[in-house]
Formats: structure tokens, C-alpha cells, sequence
């Protein structure tokens, strides 16, 4: 299922005082969630490298929160600076010159400290801790309650069309009955007035009357058989309850993927049974298409959870 989510978490702002140099620095730790459809749950990662050892943690809670779908988590680290009200330590001069004299001797043509420079290392931000494991574990459930409402959504619209094809499919194996039972009828007319030609043929090149109360029961016992055959009330009837149930669990809801999966296969089946069975150019096109929209129906409930 598709869906984007993002999570930013801010650390309290730290006071870091060095002689007079006083500047405050703020954590700020974010994340981004994109999931598109998939069977399967496939994770990926895009972690700098010294957040690296926090993958485990997150790809632990993603996969309790999540069943299907290939999520993208990106994960940002970033200390900001905020104003420095610090003022140049005037007495760190002679410390300064001696350290500079130091680095001449060994590198003569280093250009000399000048008063810009002395002001950028009094705003130099401190080295700041890395996020910790309840600080991470806050953000990721932070940003999978938001990836979570967003496939909520997304659900819901899969939900809605589902419905919509259950009730088209409900309405063409209502249609199927008739056009069934009109094949049926058709088919015993057609064969009975075949069988009494045939036995007015037979009379006619032997001569013998044959026992037409016999024979006419006979044709009607094989008529009915070959009714048996291509009768198709039983696939009407499971389609009817494969659909109901489809029905009750998109309105019930919940972890339903492979529920949904199988249900899909057993419509497929009978569609195909329908459509094996069919003596009727009209019956052919009722079983096509529901097998186009059960088709349909599978692609998308590939991608529900």
C-alpha cells in the first residue's frame, strides 16, 4: 500500500559554556517513511553512516507494525547552531601567539592568525551526543503512526472499489442463472427433437415401430444428465458466499491480506467453472467478464494488508 509519513523530533537546546563562549546547540533528529505496494514487506534504508547501528532497531518496530509493502526509511541527524552571544576571550591571546609560533616553525608559509579567525572558533558549536535508543524508538513510532494513517487512507479507497466490482460481480452471477436455465431448456427441445428423428429414421429403414414411450423416457434421462453436467447453480451459490464474505471482512477490517488472497482464488475458480459449463454466447460474456474484474480485484488486493 502507498503512503509518505515523516517524523522530526527535537532535543532540548544544550548550554555549552567554554571560558566566555556560551552558544546553544539543538539536535534535531527526523525521518522519512515512503511505502509503495508490494506482496511482501521489503525494507530499505537510508542511514548516515554514524546512525548506522540504530538499523536493527528500526527495522524491529517496522516489522511489527508492518505486514506488506516496500517502505523507504530515510534518516536525518543535524546539530543547529543558534545565535552566539559569546565575546573573544582577550586573555587566551598569549596561549593563541605561542601555539601559532609552534606551527611556524614547521610550516613557515601559514598565513598568521587574523581577527576573523579568533571569532569563528569562539562560535565553534560543541560536540554534541548522538541520539540514544529511547530517543530513536520515540521518532519511529512517531513516524509509523503516521505511515499508518496515511495506507489507512489509502485502504479506504481500496476498500470503496473492491465493494463496488463485489457488487457488479453479484449482479452478473444473478444474470448467469437465467441465461443458464434458458440454455438448459433449449438444449432438451433441441435434443429431443433430434432423438425422434433419429427414430423415425430407424423406423423408417427397418420397418419396426419402436416402443416410443421407452425411447422418449430414455431421451429425457439423458437430456436431464447432460442438464446435471452444465448446470451452474452450485458455482452461483459459492460465488454469492465468496462474495459476502469479501464484504464482511472489508467492512470489519484488520489484517485481512491473505484472507482476501485466497478468496480471490476460489472466484477465480468458479468464474472459470462458469464459463466451462456455458452453452450460451451470453453466458460466455458473463463469465469473461467476471473474470476481468476478478482479475482486477487481485492486483489491488495483492497490495492490502
Amino acid at each position: 500500500m502507498t503512503g509518505f509519513a515523516s517524523a522530526h523530533r527535537t532535543q532540548t537546546p544544550v548550554s555549552s559554556e567554554t571560558a566566555t563562549n556560551t552558544q546553544k546547540v539543538t539536535n534535531g533528529l527526523g525521518i522519512e517513511l515512503r511505502s509503495v505496494n508490494s506482496r511482501f514487506l521489503d525494507l530499505s534504508f537510508r542511514v548516515p553512516d554514524d546512525l548506522r547501528a540504530t538499523e536493527p532497531l528500526l527495522r524491529e518496530h517496522l516489522q511489527k507494525a508492518f505486514k506488506r509493502g516496500k517502505i523507504e526509511v530515510r534518516l536525518w541527524y543535524e546539530a543547529i547552531a543558534g545565535p552566539s552571544t559569546s565575546e573573544w576571550d582577550v586573555g587566551s591571546a598569549p596561549a593563541l601567539i605561542t601555539l601559532q609560533e609552534s606551527i611556524l616553525q614547521y610550516f613557515p608559509n601559514a598565513l598568521p592568525l587574523r581577527s576573523i579567525d579568533l571569532l569563528r572558533l569562539a562560535d565553534r558549536p560543541p560536540e554534541q551526543p548522538r541520539p540514544g535508543a529511547e530517543q530513536m524508538v520515540a521518532l519511529i513510532e512517531q513516524g509509523i503512526l503516521a505511515l499508518t494513517a496515511a495506507r489507512a487512507k489509502e485502504g479506504q479507497r481500496l476498500a470503496t472499489m473492491l465493494l463496488g466490482h463485489c457488487a457488479q460481480l453479484r449482479g452478473l452471477a444473478n444474470s448467469a442463472e437465467p441465461l443458464a436455465k434458458a440454455a438448459i431448456g433449449q438444449h432438451q427441445a433441441r435434443f429431443l427433437l433430434r432423438w425422434q428423428e433419429a427414430l423415425a429414421l430407424g423406423e423408417s429403414i427397418t420397418g419396426e415401430a419402436p416402443n416410443a414411450q421407452a425411447k422418449t423416457e430414455r431421451a429425457l434421462a439423458e437430456a436431464a444428465a447432460y442438464a446435471l453436467r452444465i448446470d451452474i447453480a452450485e458455482e452461483v451459490t459459492r460465488l454469492h458466499s465468496h462474495l459476502q464474505e469479501i464484504e464482511s471482512l472489508l467492512q470489519t477490517g484488520g489484517e485481512l491480506g491473505k484472507r482476501l488472497d485466497f478468496l480471490i482464488q476460489e472466484l477465480h475458480r468458479e468464474a472459470n467453472t462458469l464459463g466451462s459449463k456455458s452453452q450460451s454466447i451470453d453466458l460466455t460474456r458473463v463469465s469473461v467478464d467476471m473474470k476481468v474484474l476478478i482479475e482486477q480485484m487481485r492486483e489491488q488486493v495483492q497490495n492490502i494488508e
